[in-house]
């Protein structure tokens, strides 16, 4: 969704904070880290199962990476 101008419309919950630039760089990095570190274990011949729970409770096991 759009604005006649090209402008895009944001919804965020309140209290959210934007970033952008170098810091938004550095978040996603480190949010890519956390999620290698979780998952490696699951590459390779040796791979593990690992066990998600949502939000909601729900169990996934899963050994796809």
């Amino acid at each position: 969704m759009a604005t006649q101008a090209g402008q895009p419309i944001l919804i965020l919950k309140e209290g959210t904070s934007r970033t952008r630039g170098k810091e938004a760089q550095r978040s996603n990095i480190m949010a890519a880290r956390i999620i290698a570190e979780a998952i490696r274990t699951t590459l390779g011949p040796r791979g593990m199962d690992k066990m998600l729970i949502d939000s909601l409770g729900d169990i996934t096991i899963t050994n796809d990476g």
